[in-house]
């Protein structure tokens, strides 16, 4: 369907695999406005599909690929595209981000999105080249890691003409072969990491799909969008956070930040410190393991590293992987973190639930509930290498931890230490000592996210010296910093371009007068926080240089946008998920972390340093605009628009199987 809008390309694609038939999917302007694209447009078209009794490894289940208007604009840092599937990890909807250049080729052969339904019989790989469709037999590529399988797709697009056209791909590697239920979607050296999206793409039969295309991407104001990406390229190059930690360091330049804060996971999160942390931290991985730096396609930041791994130059680990491989199972050997992440990344396995799991299994063993013969701290790294190909293959004890944590609590014990919430294994981040990334955490719509739970430690001591203990207006900045990174991620860009959105001199000088007094005030101003939730229209004006996103948008598009509308946007799509969630049985009980997070106080000498979980989930439903049982009411569907959708019928339904009194939804 055509488009008046700028960005888009005004056509959706869904691909039947069990038949092989493909046929365009309705998606109206309205829809675009709505639902900008990215997560939010995959939920919506998830809701209007998905049934609660739909499996996540099921022909009814979709796996749904989307851009954002951003995607192929030349706007800094947007390359990403989204993956939106029902998990195998949690049950519930979980979304992927992943940068590659797999979204612009996308973009390039004419799609805003694509829908993959069914499951083929055999194995195959799709082909795509503007609008041809052609599945291939997969049999002699399934089984190959996920380095080696793009290499050899190149070769096959290449043909008799010896030359391949530019296209993108994504692939998956045995663990998503065998249904891992924490398996990657991988493309180039980037990862749609958590939520299992590989293992889904392994149930269909699915081994990789190709894109490539010669279709042109107009913007509504061309000039316009030169003329801001200018100014916004020099700014983030400047700023301290995009333009100096995050290139020099990369994300594990916050190792060092994490443990002087208390914040780094240690021992599956006995502790927030690791007295090795030097060791594993990023100033040690830049001084003695960097090559180079990269960045993603239209990445002035370039935060990824380059490291050596057997002779060859290879991605090398972020922030959650040198933690949760670092001090999290107590190992302090740097290449080895640097060998298991290529090694995961070639298996095609999320890094964070694939530690953890780990790191739950050896303390298990420890306390003597599971008698599985992995220890902390062993120093047998090739013995871990071997873990990771039992899991990938589920071959003896890797089949059970391809499970994850929780599944492996229920089975052996030990649910107070398997640090989840809603099956999806946490990041690095220790969160007694900041207490509005635990409630982040809790209530995130794909499990235990960082980035999708508002990723509030950014403000507790990892840039900003908010207090890291108190409470008080940790879920009103929750709130407003998911709907935030929500819009962001649905325009197609990378969330660390939001990093900028702290002026300068605020991260530069911490010890000012008016950083202190900054720091001071956020616990006070939750009720103004609340007020602009409620009334986005006040702010009825975009913010220069430091969020430049909904101006860009703006002269992208072509539809109104202020910052208060932007911010609407972004409500809309989280509630939306929540919603659907709602479907599958989410509700204030989903809403939890292990009680080692919320009962044992980090330091046993102060009561503070534990998540107050249940009091600020109060506030946060309020803010929100849910009922105490965490279900969005229906004055808030009405007002973001959500009660009229074919989504919400079906979700009201589902209600009324389930007997659910209707005062509660």
């Amino acid at each position: 369907m055509a488009t008046k809008y700028g960005g888009y390309m005004g056509k959706v694609m869904m691909i039947d695999l069990t038949t092989g038939q493909t046929s365009e999917y309705p998606w109206s302007d309205e829809e675009r406005r709505l639902f900008i694209g990215g997560k939010i447009m995959a939920a919506k078209i998830l809701g209007d599909n998905l049934k609660s009794d739909t499996q996540p490894l099921s022909e009814e289940n979709m796996l749904v690929i989307t851009t954002g208007p951003f995607t192929g604009s030349g706007a800094p840092s947007s390359s990403r595209f989204n993956v939106s599937t029902l998990s195998p990890q949690t049950g519930i909807l979980t979304s992927s981000n992943c940068g590659g250049n797999f979204g612009y080729y996308l973009k390039k052969a004419g799609l805003d999105a694509l829908i993959i339904k069914g499951r083929s019989p055999e194995p195959v790989w799709l082909e795509i080249c503007n609008d041809n469709f052609t599945l291939h037999d997969a049999s002699d590529i399934w089984g190959m890691h996920t380095g080696r399988v793009q290499e050899v797709l190149e070769d096959k697009l290449r043909g008799q003409s010896g030359r391949a056209p530019k296209n993108g791909k994504i692939v998956i590697g045995p663990a998503g072969e065998n249904l891992v239920r924490y398996a990657s979607i991988v493309s180039n050296e980037r990862l749609a990491g958590r939520g299992g999206t590989g293992a889904v793409m392994g149930w269909k039969n699915l081994k990789a799909v190709t894109v490539s295309g010669n279709r042109q991407i107009k913007l509504h104001n061309p000039e316009k969008v030169r003329e801001i990406n200018k100014s916004w390229v020099k700014y983030l190059k400047k700023h301290p956070l995009t333009g100096d930690q995050l290139p020099r360091l990369g994300t594990a330049g916050l190792v060092s930040t994490m443990q002087m804060r208390g914040q780094l996971s240690t021992k599956n999160y006995n502790y927030g410190q690791y007295e090795d942390y030097e060791k594993v931290s990023g100033e040690t991985l830049a001084e003695d393991f960097n090559i180079v730096n990269k960045g993603c396609l239209t990445c002035p930041i370039k935060c990824a590293r380059t490291v050596n791994v057997n002779g060859k130059a290879v991605k090398g680990p972020e922030l959650e992987t040198l933690g949760l491989l670092g001090g999290g199972i107590l190992n302090n050997d740097m290449q080895a973190i640097l060998d298991w992440n290529y090694e995961l990344d070639e298996l095609g396995m999320d890094t964070i639930s694939a530690a953890s799991t780990l790191a739950f299994a050896m303390e298990a063993n420890e306390k003597g509930l599971w008698d599985n013969g992995l220890e902390f701290g062993e120093g047998d790294n090739a013995k871990i290498s071997q873990i990771w190909n039992d899991i990938a293959y589920r071959r003896g004890i890797g089949d059970e931890l391809a499970n994850g944590s929780r599944w492996c609590s229920e089975k052996y014990g030990g649910k107070e230490f398997a640090i989840h919430s809603k099956g999806m294994e946490l990041a690095a981040y220790e969160p007694r000592r900041t207490v509005g990334l635990g409630l982040g955490y809790a209530v995130s719509n794909r499990g235990g996210c960082h980035l999708n739970g508002g990723y509030m430690v950014l403000v507790e001591g990892l840039s900003l010296a908010v207090n890291q203990q108190t409470p008080h207006a940790k879920p009103d900045f929750t709130m407003v910093f998911q709907d935030l990174m929500e819009g962001v991620s649905a325009c197609g860009q990378c969330l660390f371009t939001t990093y900028a959105f702290f002026p300068p001199p605020v991260i530069s000088h911490p010890n000012s007068w008016y950083t202190k007094a900054f720091c001071k005030a956020v616990p006070f101003i939750g009720p103004v926080l609340r007020g602009m939730n409620m009334f986005p229209q006040i702010v009825c004006f975009n913010i220069p240089i430091i969020f430049n996103q909904s101006a860009m948008l703006h002269h992208i598009t072509g539809m109104p946008v202020t910052f208060g509308s932007f911010m609407r946007m972004g409500e809309r799509g989280y509630t939306l998920e929540r919603h659907i969630n709602t479907r599958f049985g989410v509700t204030r009980r989903s809403d939890t972390l292990p009680s080692r997070l919320t009962d044992v106080p980090q330091d046993p000498a102060d009561d503070k340093t534990r998540v107050p979980l249940e009091r600020m989930k109060n506030v946060y439903y309020h803010a929100r605009g849910w009922s105490r049982d965490g279900i969005p009411t229906p004055h808030t569907l009405k007002k973001l628009g959500l009660d009229k959708l074919a989504s919400y019928k079906v979700t009201q339904e589902e209600f009324r199987k389930r007997g659910a009194a209707d005062g509660d939804n």
